[in-house]
């Protein structure tokens, strides 16, 4: 980056770090730290409304929809996210591209299961080859930002379904008796009052979410930690003109920071959401604030 990085070996020690720490590579890593902040910021309200769209369906009174909520929360928490990244991404992609083999080559004889090869027609592959980089890397951010969306919207559902039912019933009852529709009750008096149960359980879900981020290099996405690892390992190929000893404990000490850092960020953040939620409700939280309010 700098006009003296000319000859690495040549410079003084701070000359050479400052030209070690500009490298392409390195941008590389530092835009990693933007992928991880995109995926949580995407993945977080898309990851609720599946929470709040399983806890609806796991109350219902229509049966078969309560199964599948149900099913939906039971099935998806009952798996270790390893191993469910691992299965639902492939599955996911293969399905993508079975529809689109249907639709563009129906004429195609050959069978699409070959032993234990995936073949469908050029035109159905996603991405396709010779789509640009930005496509392939597009395509990985979408199928993250699914999968992350389906596991953590399952316990997003399992908290926002314990929060409805300790909302408590009179409540309902007196909306009911004041001539509230159960739509009414459910989107005036029961959805309001369920955040402030429902809270502490997603913060600590926003938590894991964000301590999940490194799960990233299953889904092939160059994240935080495959450059951490990558750059600090003493044998690489990213860093022919900068040879180093084994560095990774000082980037892996970065993301600690880096995480750290968002966790008590986080934590600030959600303290004051709570404060706000609590504020006139009837609980331990708004009772303090009153009290509090009149001292």
């Amino acid at each position: 980056m700098f006009s003296y990085c000319t000859d690495p070996d040549t410079l003084a020690t701070l000359s050479w770090l400052t030209c070690y720490l500009t490298t392409g590579v390195h941008f590389s890593f530092y835009y990693s730290f933007l992928k991880v902040l995109g995926i949580l910021a995407v993945t977080a309200p898309v990851a609720l409304a599946f929470g709040f769209g399983g806890a609806m369906a796991a109350r219902s009174s229509i049966l078969p929809l309560s199964w599948f909520g149900k099913g939906y929360i039971a099935i998806v928490r009952g798996v270790p996210d390893i191993a469910f990244f691992l299965f639902f991404v492939i599955a996911l992609d293969q399905g993508f591209e079975w529809m689109r083999h249907q639709v563009l080559c129906p004429d195609w004889t050959d069978p699409i299961r070959q032993g234990n090869d995936f073949l469908v027609c050029p035109q159905a592959k996603l991405p396709l080859g010779s789509a640009p980089q930005v496509v392939h890397q597009t395509y990985a951010f979408g199928l993250a930002v699914i999968t992350f969306a389906l596991v953590f919207g399952a316990f997003a559902a399992n908290v926002i379904f314990g929060a409805m039912r300790a909302v408590p019933k009179a409540q309902l009852e007196t909306a009911e008796a004041y001539g509230m529709s159960p739509r009414q009750t459910f989107w005036r008096v029961l959805v309001p009052q369920m955040w402030v149960f429902a809270l502490p359980g997603l913060s600590n879900l926003w938590q894991v979410l964000i301590k999940a981020t490194p799960l990233l290099f299953l889904l092939g996405i160059e994240d935080v930690v495959y450059w951490a690892r990558e750059l600090g390992g003493t044998k690489t190929a990213q860093f022919t003109s900068y040879p180093h000893g084994d560095w990774r404990m000082w980037y892996f000490f970065a993301l600690l920071v880096f995480y750290l850092f968002m966790t008590w960020g986080s934590e600030k953040i959600l303290t004051r959401i709570m404060a706000g939620l609590t504020r006139g409700q009837a609980t331990s939280g708004g009772e303090a604030q009153r009290k509090g309010v009149a001292a």
